[in-house]
């Protein structure tokens, strides 16, 4: 891909013109939603007193590294009002009071001048083993849901993050961290400080100011809580890029999955010091399937391998894309609080992975079950449309998984994947009237239900491995 400023210079656009056009709107008129005053932004990232070099720094625009000593010094244009260190491999990530991570510091954009100091901290523990949690939409839109977040989510996240016992784990909420309450981003903080580690926050259509005109308006409240709504990070060998891809259209609560020109730019040049074939793992609310213009994205990442974390849509889905793997989570919240699974029958639940150099391992932890709960069998004529099969859901499958049952000892292998929906969520869902606190909520088509036809179903064992081998057994005795 060309380098944008060369194309720039290629075109004969000096930075005088390329001002003039930015401040001059067809009347002469300046728009400052196009443009502000410049502000020079210094300062220095240190471990003590001794300065870190070669840190990216950058203001959401401009991408810079510290140099030797420390020390940064570059104009900024933004109309992001912040300056963030992309912390570097082997330091600690700090914590706002919130519970968030803390890696930003606030602009004063009416000064000509800001200076920064960012302090870190070496790790304890070498970070090239590490591990996150991922919350795709906790969603709490009341005290209901905020007591069942808190006094049923929650201490299942601590209980998870006590068994890794891993001290580099963070967490990243994956969006819609509430349900257009925003106030509520004070009861969403209670669960996350109660983990007792950092998490890193990703914009969701759910979590922006709606009463706006545009789409540059919309993060006002996720910022002054959470800083920047994209950003990047590092963890031993891995670099983490978080990105805000709901584009509001300004037509009432009308958004669509889009990635901002600035966000684009902005990535061409944080990636300018990731080095071709390092793993990066890109954070984002919605499926990037689903985004416009994903094929501008996918070709920026196309000398990495990547892994892509987001949620969305309530269900669970893997897949590979180009050279990204995409997995989309479950949500915490289930289908909006309404019972113990998703629409497409995945428990409520979050994402756990675990890094050790460059390669990711994951599993989906369902709440209030262990860590081994990877499956949902159901016996024959479960499903009306397929009265002679017994059912498996299995809501973490990629196509590297295996499955397999024995009858009466004899291994079986015959087994068809459908996409259709999944019995209980047929039960709990399907209907105006169900369920009884979200009605709108109907049973989703997913395409990780399977389908076999044992001839006796007196006793049978069914085993589910993953892609890491680790195998998941459930043995079906009769009533």
């Amino acid at each position: 891909m060309e380098n944008r400023r060369a194309f720039i210079k290629k075109m004969g656009l000096a930075t005088g013109s390329l001002s003039l056009l930015a401040t001059t709107d067809v009347l002469g008129l300046q728009n400052p939603l196009l443009w502000r005053k410049p502000t020079r932004v210094k300062g220095k990232v240190a471990n003590g007193r001794k300065g870190l070099t070669k840190v990216a720094i950058s203001d959401g625009e401009t991408v810079i590294l510290t140099d030797q000593h420390g020390n940064f010094d570059f104009w900024s244009t933004s109309k992001q009002p912040f300056v963030f260190v992309s912390i570097p491999s082997g330091f600690q990530i700090d914590q706002l009071a919130n519970g968030s991570a803390s890696f930003f510091k606030p602009l004063d954009l009416n000064s000509s001048s800001n200076e920064i100091l960012f302090q870190l901290k070496p790790v304890q523990q070498n970070d090239d083993k590490h591990s996150l949690l991922v919350l795709a939409d906790p969603q709490i839109q009341n005290e209901y849901e905020v007591e069942q977040l808190l006094s049923t989510s929650t201490p299942d996240f601590i209980q998870t993050i006590k068994d890794l016992n891993d001290p580099n784990t963070f967490g990243v909420g994956c969006g819609d961290l509430v349900y257009d309450r925003l106030h509520l981003f004070e009861e969403y903080n209670k669960s996350i400080k109660a983990t007792e580690i950092p998490f890193f926050q990703v914009i969701g259509n759910h979590d922006m100011d709606l009463d706006s005109r545009t789409d540059e308006a919309t993060t006002r409240t996720f910022n002054r809580l959470f800083g920047p709504s994209y950003y990047s990070f590092n963890r031993g060998e891995i670099h983490y890029v978080v990105l805000d891809d709901v584009f509001f259209t300004g037509v009432e609560r009308e958004y669509i999955g889009y990635i901002t020109e600035n966000q684009l730019a902005w990535l061409e040049e944080d990636l300018k010091y990731i080095e071709a074939g390092r793993t990066v793992v890109l954070c984002v609310h919605i499926p990037i399937f689903h985004v416009k213009n994903k094929a501008h994205l996918y070709e920026l990442l196309s000398p990495y391998k990547t892994h892509i974390l987001s949620g969305h849509t309530h269900r669970s889905n893997n897949y590979v894309e180009e050279n990204c793997y995409e997995h989309v989570h479950g949500a915490v919240c289930g289908a909006w609080w309404s019972g113990p699974i998703c629409v497409d029958g995945t428990p409520n639940g979050y994402g756990v992975y675990q890094v050790n150099g460059s390669e990711l391992s994951w599993y989906y932890k369902s709440v209030g079950k262990d860590k081994s709960h990877q499956f949902r069998f159901y016996e024959r004529g479960a499903h009306e449309e397929f009265p002679n099969s017994c059912v498996l859901n299995i809501w973490n499958w990629d196509p590297n998984w295996s499955v397999c049952w024995y009858e009466n000892g004899e291994r079986k292998s015959h087994i068809r994947k459908v996409n259709t929906t999944d019995p209980l969520s047929n039960e709990l869902h399907l209907g105006n009237k169900l369920p009884e606190r979200r009605p709108w909520a109907e049973p989703a088509i997913t395409d990780h239900m399977f389908f076999f036809e044992p001839s006796d179903i007196n006793n049978i064992t069914i085993e589910v491995s993953d892609n890491f081998g680790n195998t998941f057994v459930e043995t079906v005795s009769p009533n």
